[in-house]
């Protein structure tokens, strides 16, 4: 293989995750008396740090925001995260990349310990090393900041072997953060991103399928 740190994207590349993700941001900004976005667009809220969601696609301020993403945090535990499913061929591709040797982290703008729980809701903690994402107080929220620290958390030094990493994601957001990293990237067509938005930000590489990742890791 190319590759041997494999950083995947958790919504919309390896989990199938919009209904919980729209009913949580619903709930959270019907609880503070907010007007309602139009939500059609999954584009505009699956990928980007929970706060940016608030203060953007909201427009709230940072101590409305903050407080949104509490409320969307409480409905997410009790109810979204069950909403989660893996995509089709996911687990396969994991099990082979595996056995060639590479490792895998999930490399997420959710919050961690959420990130954990839904692989054991989806049936894939065992196909991946590391979990990596974003802390309660805000830090380490963009990928910019997680693909440095999940290379590491593979064992990995991330100046000397950047190379050897690829971050594999279906937004814009995933794009940007392998990009402003110097890392390699590749989109995936599955998800709920766009592949022009992607593109915009030197994406070359795009699977339409999880098992169609395989020859391009």
């Amino acid at each position: 293989m190319k590759y041997k740190y494999l950083l995947f994207d958790l919504d919309g590349t390896v989990s199938e995750s919009a209904a919980g993700i729209r009913a949580s941001l619903e709930y959270a900004i019907r609880e503070l008396g907010a007007p309602m976005p139009d939500l059609d667009d999954y584009t505009l809220y699956i990928g980007p740090p929970l706060l940016d969601t608030f203060t953007g696609l909201v427009g709230l301020d940072l101590e409305n925001a903050q407080r949104g993403s509490e409320l969307y945090r409480e409905y997410y535990q009790r109810h979204g995260k069950h909403l989660n499913r893996a995509y089709d061929g996911i687990a396969e591709l994991l099990q082979r990349v595996r056995l060639q040797g590479a490792k895998t982290a999930v490399c997420t703008s959710k919050y961690e310990p959420f990130a954990e729980e839904i692989l054991g809701i989806i049936g894939l903690s065992e196909l991946f090393d590391a979990v990596c994402g974003s802390n309660l107080d805000g830090s380490r929220k963009d990928k910019r900041d997680i693909i440095p620290y999940a290379v590491r958390s593979l064992g990995g030094d991330f100046e000397a072997e950047r190379e050897d990493a690829v971050m594999i994601g279906d937004t814009w957001f995933d794009a940007q953060g392998a990009r402003l990293c110097g890392v390699d990237f590749i989109g995936v067509e599955y998800g709920y991103g766009s592949i022009g938005a992607m593109r915009e930000q030197g994406a070359e590489l795009f699977a339409k399928t999880p098992s169609g990742l395989f020859e391009l890791l």
